[in-house]
């Protein structure tokens, strides 16, 4: 038994399967869990592999310790999706952060998570989190707190997520931002979600005062993976504070060599630079 997801072109990600654990029908999505073969637990929204229990940290590492690690003081913290926690996770593992706020849409994805996965390991729990179920586009636009960081967690940049990489909400999400704040986004594979980066780039160019791209290799996905960065202010992403980083416990991001981040196919940097044009 195997389960595969096809990207597009006809490029697929394929896991051997010992057998399917669970599956539903949320308001929103299909919701599976599958025990694999070789990567323990592996969660399926809607067809796509969202992570797999032994390798999910690949993902959520680099989603969330560049951004607060380059940021001066994160003490406020907003994630949107993340439904499987591992994000809050991460996010609580740093002493800086008062509040960390995670609006996920699917209140079936965080109950399930909870019951079959617990990659959380107690982030849920967490006095400092604070869950809401509901739509995050629209708490960023009705939100009267200023955040310091805002994680965008979402599924690929197509199809329902589509408006959490259009310019609107940058637009919405800069304004909450306080005067140093970073919001850091996945944005899908580098070789099979090019065109959806180049527009999220462009989207997110209009709107911040600096943009940062950079890829990471994650366990499950069509690898390289991209993320893009929006820093409103002076802040320098490409220096992180390596004293903040001791105790973090990490396993994939390397925070004494950040600069490996930026190592981003010549062809995809040239898109994004505008030297290139498909």
């Amino acid at each position: 038994m195997h389960f595969i997801e096809w990207y597009p072109r006809g490029y697929g990600v394929a896991f051997k399967i010992k057998e399917k654990l669970f599956e539903t029908q949320s308001k929103y999505q299909r919701i599976e869990i599958y025990e694999t073969e070789g990567f323990g637990k592996l969660l399926v929204l809607e067809g796509t592999v969202q992570l797999v229990e032994q390798g999910e940290e690949s993902y959520h590492e680099p989603l969330v310790h560049p951004a607060l690690l380059a940021h001066p003081n994160p003490r406020r913290v907003l994630i949107i999706g993340g439904g499987d926690g591992g994000t809050l996770r991460e996010v609580l593992k740093h002493k800086t952060v008062e509040k960390a706020v995670m609006v996920e849409i699917d209140e079936m994805v965080v109950e399930t998570s909870k019951i079959y996965l617990g990659i959380d390991r107690g982030a849920f729990e967490d006095p400092r989190a604070e869950v809401i179920i509901g739509d995050g586009m629209e708490y960023v636009k009705n939100t009267k707190e200023k955040l310091d960081v805002i994680i965008v967690d979402s599924t690929d940049p197509v199809g329902p997520a589509k408006q959490l990489f259009s310019e609107e909400f940058y637009r919405t999400a800069y304004n909450v931002l306080n005067d140093d704040g970073i919001l850091i986004t996945q944005a899908g594979s580098v070789y099979l979600f090019t065109n959806e980066l180049l527009d999220a780039h462009k989207a997110m160019n209009s709107v911040f005062d600096k943009v940062y791209y950079f890829s990471f290799p994650v366990i499950g996905y069509a690898s390289p993976w991209s993320f893009l960065v929006g820093v409103k202010g002076n802040i320098d992403f490409t220096k992180i504070d390596l004293k903040r980083a001791e105790g973090l416990e990490l396993i994939y991001y390397d925070p004494e060599r950040h600069e490996t981040l930026f190592q981003m196919p010549k062809y995809v940097r040239d898109l994004l630079e505008g030297k290139l044009k498909l």
